[in-house]
């Protein structure tokens, strides 16, 4: 039907006011019927596109505002539109992009900072994502305290800021666009608690403020207390069902509960209902991993690298599978990649690990070297690790844990029996022992739990790196209730992770630094010590790339210093609480496992089952690189790989030194 001239600015009114007032269909047919006479009209094609974003027909909105933003670039609410419509189908950085446009032409847009905000935090930026998510709360306020409190958060006047926002909250104590932007400054030094508190009080006085339950949640999360923020998430989640931000926050949440049956159809609909991402199919693979199914976690990571081919994090993946083997092709394209420097720095130190693993499985062991050293060397200035630092703790632990301070404190802390630690260095087949014991009827298998570096991290009261460390000094100051109070914490933050048997592990291997802490306040607590020879042991250390942590191994310098002290914290836990630990071999393991199963038992006060033994039949979940190993039977093929290098370690067997003479090379 034909517009007559006279009529055509009242049809754009109509089809503006049934937009405004969520009429979309009628919205769409009406604009849809201007743009048949005026095809290319901004503010139909406009209207339109949000009709049809309104209507969530989110590719025939993306495609009508690409060509709108395209004739008109400078239109901000046609970019905003965009971005909205990019957002919901998980284009993140398209959408990150239309919206910084719709924010370069119209700063008021202050919707545009909130969704970039989600997008950030899907991208795992959570700086840009604070900064952002600021921004959009002061685009709606005019104080001119708050509006120079952000420009030094911004730019890094972290101190000045919180001054201003205190005094500020001192005469406005209800004005939760400050209390937010507080908790945002105590989240960027360290103190996680305090920014906590602060957002539960922002939420008591606004229960419907969205950023700060969404800055809640993650913040809960980040700190592993995955229960409470999978309850925000649903808060949230019930106002907006499909939004992609939440759900990705949801997968995560629901991997570290490992709630993998829920998990699991999570990521698939991510993948299926939304633009896929690299990164969900690597989480997907990943969680597809950690439940046993190899053939389909290599096809998700195969479809990451199909997403993103120069995707490094996704090769890594399929080489710590230690089972896999990568075809001609996957060299051929790795050894590009890195040539070419595409992607970024993580990439290239990935794909330096991945191409380092497939060669050694080939035989090639000395261009296999050059790729881990390689790899190695990028990761030393990322990580700042300091052998200093490790040093002085260790010897500050040995000067304050003394038979006198467990004399004084011998009847403090929780008495539960419950948890049985397995502690030692990554890589001394700590995964195998508890393997081993969580097939026992009697024993939970949880994770690598974070709740005693927790602790040890809020004892120490370190904001920044000048800061005097307090720990362990301090325990030597806590009275029996504060240190029964600690065991108490410890023990109902880890009920999350738990199922219903008598017993539990919590196999961090770096509690090892903590035993002394651990015997104060979980004084009936069972510690294992994984330990491995030492040329064995920091050989598999350098050629592993960790998600996360253990910054020491990187560097055949920095992992033999780690061993020594490592070792000499050992001894001194052995002189100090003789028996508390019971020290189990891996080499030990691997030859005769009924011998140290049953003396593993008989340490725990268990009966040994048969299932200890069958320990590879096991279907619960493993989440670390020795996952698919400990699927078989004894794995043996590890137990000397390092002497393929072994014309390439001189450099180790040196800083080793002494240790040497302990654990001679045979």
């Amino acid at each position: 039907m034909s517009i007559p001239v006279g009529n055509i600015q009242t049809a754009l009114e109509q089809a503006l006011a049934s937009l405004n007032q969520g009429h979309f269909q009628i919205a769409q047919e009406q604009a849809q019927t201007f743009l048949d006479q005026h095809p290319q009209d901004h503010n139909a094609l406009y209207i339109l596109g949000a009709a049809l974003r309104g209507e969530a027909k989110h590719p025939e909105a993306i495609s009508c505002l690409q060509e709108l933003c395209t004739l008109a670039p400078d239109f901000a609410q046609a970019q905003q539109e965009l971005g909205f419509a990019l957002a919901a189908t998980g284009q993140v950085l398209p959408a990150i992009y239309a919206l910084q446009q719709a924010l370069k032409f119209d700063p008021k847009l202050f919707e545009s900072w909130k969704v970039m905000g989600e997008m950030f935090l899907v991208d795992d930026d959570l700086s840009s994502a604070n900064e952002a998510f600021t921004q959009h709360l002061l685009a709606q306020s005019h104080d001119p305290v708050l509006i120079q409190a952000v420009a030094m958060i911004k730019h890094g006047k972290l101190g000045q800021a919180e001054t201003i926002l205190k005094k500020f909250l001192y005469d406005n104590p209800t004005n939760v666009v400050a209390i937010r932007a507080l908790a945002d400054i105590a989240q960027r030094i360290g103190r996680r608690e305090d920014a906590e508190n602060l957002l539960v009080r922002a939420l008591q006085l606004k229960p419907d403020f969205y950023l700060a339950r969404l800055n809640y949640a993650q913040l809960l999360k980040d700190r592993e207390k995955l229960e409470p923020a999978m309850a925000q998430i649903d808060l949230l989640l019930e106002r907006e069902p499909n939004k992609f931000a939440l759900l990705i926050l949801r997968g995560a949440i629901l991997i570290g509960l490992g709630d993998f049956t829920r998990a699991l159809p999570a990521y698939e609909h991510l993948l299926k209902a939304f633009e896929p991402r690299p990164m969900v199919a690597l989480s997907y693979g990943h969680a597809l991993k950690t439940v046993g199914r190899i053939e389909d976690a290599v096809a998700s990571y195969r479809h990451s690298i199909a997403l993103r081919p120069s995707f490094g994090d996704a090769y890594w993946s399929m080489a710590n599978l230690k089972t896999f083997r990568f075809e001609d092709d996957d060299i051929t394209a790795m050894r590009l990649n890195i040539e070419k420097k595409s992607g970024g720095r993580e990439d290239h130190f990935h794909l330096c690990f991945a191409l380092g693993k497939a060669l050694d499985d080939r035989g090639e062991y000395a261009e296999s070297f050059r790729y881990y050293k390689m790899g190695n060397d990028l990761k030393i200035p990322l990580e700042n690790y300091s052998a200093e630092n490790t040093n002085e703790f260790i010897e500050a632990s040995i000067a304050l844990c003394t038979p006198s301070l467990y004399d004084a404190k011998g009847d403090c802390g929780d008495p539960a029996c419950d948890p049985i630690f397995i502690v030692g260095l990554p890589r001394s087949g700590s995964t195998l022992l508890e393997q081993i014991i969580a097939s026992h009827s009697q024993v939970d298998g949880t994770k690598e739990l974070v709740e005693i570096t927790a602790i040890s991290r809020r004892l120490n009261g370190k904001l920044k790196a000048t800061d005097k460390a307090l720990y362990p000094a301090i325990l030597a100051d806590l009275s029996p209730q504060q240190l029964t109070e600690l065991g108490q914490e410890y023990m109902q933050r880890t009920r999350v992770q738990r199922g219903d048997a008598a017993y539990f592990i919590d196999k961090s291997p770096n509690n090892f630094n903590h035993i002394g802490m651990i015997s104060l306040i979980l004084p009936n607590a069972k510690i294992i010590d994984a330990r491995r020879k030492p040329m064995a042991c920091c050989f598999s250390n350098f050629v592993q790339l960790f998600a996360r942590g253990q910054p020491y191994t990187y560097g055949l310098d920095n992992i033999a210093g780690y061993y020594q002290a490592y070792l000499r914290l050992m001894d001194h836990w052995d002189d100090v609480l003789p028996g508390k630990v019971l020290r189990v071999q891996y080499e030990e393991v691997v030859a005769d496992i009924e011998t140290q199963a049953t003396r593993i038992m008989d340490f725990l006060g268990l009966d040994l089952e048969q299932n200890c033994l069958d320990f590879f039949k096991s279907d619960r979940p493993v989440k670390t690189a020795s996952s698919e190993q400990v699927r078989q039977p004894i794995y043996t093929a590890g137990l000397e790989h390092w002497r393929h290098f072994e014309p390439y370690l001189d450099e180790l067997k040196q800083a080793l030194g002494p240790v040497l003479d302990r654990y001679p090379l045979d």
